[in-house]
């Protein structure tokens, strides 16, 4: 028999999270990006396990990023968070995140909420505002499923994101009085801010919003018939679109001051979700 360590870790891993957290089943699983954490403080009944503890997950290896699976109830549902992500360019590998959203299936997750910060290619989508995705652009053109078998690795991505959800989510925001834009991400690889003619190039190409995560987990967790939603928390403008010296720890600065709002559309969102 051909040994299959990404198997024996996602194995491995389901079980642990079994002994863990025994009867939990979330529904719903969510990955928090940077800016996104607070979302965690609203999760009862709270059990923490460490990523290190989880062989089929990653060590996130950037700032603002936890490293911790939270499982409990935010508004009654159960969910899972993830606090930290691999990204890209972190390792060149876009398929970092794929022992966690296996582990995430198996474990009976069947939607998933992806979120990320990004920079905004819009004026009326200002930093410090909320983004529902509603398609993508892999600019990348880096793909998960290079070592997928066969006919599994030709995923439809026409409903990337789930267009019932979507529409569950805008009606969630509108009720809780929270602005929501709605527009299409476009992932570039890092770890390097665009460049002006990059960003002129997006805005060409149809994009709202410019950031470096999210496309590989949606196609991952499309390729693991998960539905998939994405939010995107606008921390800055797109390099030349404003004076702002873009860095990283501007963009954890803003998404700070975001955070609280983001926490509340999160909770607004959850229950409205028909999963």
């Amino acid at each position: 028999m051909t040994a299959n360590p990404l198997h024996d870790a996602i194995t491995t891993s389901v079980a642990h999270l079994h002994a863990r957290a025994p009867g939990r089943a979330p529904q719903l699983a969510i990955v928090l990006g940077s800016g996104w954490d607070a979302v965690a403080d609203q999760v009862d009944e709270a059990v923490d396990i460490p990523y290190a503890e989880l062989p089929a997950f990653p060590v996130p290896g950037v700032a603002g990023h936890a490293g911790t699976l939270r499982l409990g109830r935010i508004a009654g549902r159960e969910v899972a968070l993830l606090r930290g992500r691999h990204h890209a360019y972190e390792t060149g590998d876009a398929a970092g995140m794929k022992g966690a959203i296996r582990s995430l299936a198996a474990l009976g997750v069947g939607a998933l909420l992806l979120t990320n910060a990004a920079g905004s290619l819009r004026p009326e989508m200002p930093p410090g505002s909320l983004m529902l995705i509603s398609d993508h652009l892999n600019i990348v053109q880096r793909t998960p499923l290079h070592d997928e078998p066969g006919a599994s690795r030709f995923v439809n991505m026409a409903n990337a994101y789930d267009a019932t959800l979507r529409d569950q989510a805008a009606a969630a925001a509108a009720d809780a009085g929270i602005e929501l834009h709605e527009g299409v991400y476009a992932w570039v690889l890092g770890p390097q801010f665009e460049t002006p003619a990059e960003i002129r190039m997006l805005q060409l190409l149809g994009a709202q919003a410019v950031g470096m995560s999210t496309v590989p987990e949606t196609i991952l967790a499309r390729h693991a018939g998960l539905r998939v939603l994405g939010l995107s928390m606008f921390t800055n403008y797109a390099a030349g679109l404003s004076d702002e010296v873009l860095s990283h720890a501007h963009t954890l600065h803003t998404a700070s001051a975001t955070a609280t709002l983001a926490a509340r559309l999160i909770v607004a969102i959850v229950p409205a979700l028909a999963l």
